[in-house]
């Protein structure tokens, strides 16, 4: 069932959200990059460079970019594609997972506390 919120609540939500990430003392990512780890572990596999790029409307380069603070993090790992050595497959790693997971607990926590 999906959740009601008004735009001043889901802004609030937002910015809770935001505010514990900053405070939390992890580096805390862009919404790029935010955007690219969650396509990466929310939506099935395989997930390439050339494809979040046309994801997420934005060059190769950008993607690369990303991709290369996440990996520094542990969040992502990167390899060539065997059948298409083209291609640079993005994947999952045990960091990302939790990150993600967490990301996701903290949201929840701090929708149960927005006021009514």
């Amino acid at each position: 069932m999906p959740v009601e919120l008004r735009p001043s609540q889901a802004l609030k939500l937002w910015e809770d959200v935001a505010f514990a990430l900053v405070r939390g003392g992890e580096r805390d990512l862009t919404l790029r990059q935010t955007a690219v780890l969650l396509t990466v572990y929310l939506e099935p596999p395989p997930h390439t460079v050339r494809g979040l790029a046309e994801k997420l409307g934005v060059t190769k380069p950008v993607i690369t970019r990303a991709l290369d603070t996440m990996g520094r993090l542990g969040l992502v790992s990167r390899r060539r594609d065997g059948a298409d050595r083209r291609n640079v497959l993005v994947q999952r790693t045990v960091a990302g997972a939790l990150a993600v997971e967490r990301l996701g607990d903290l949201i929840v926590c701090h929708h149960r506390n927005l006021p009514l």
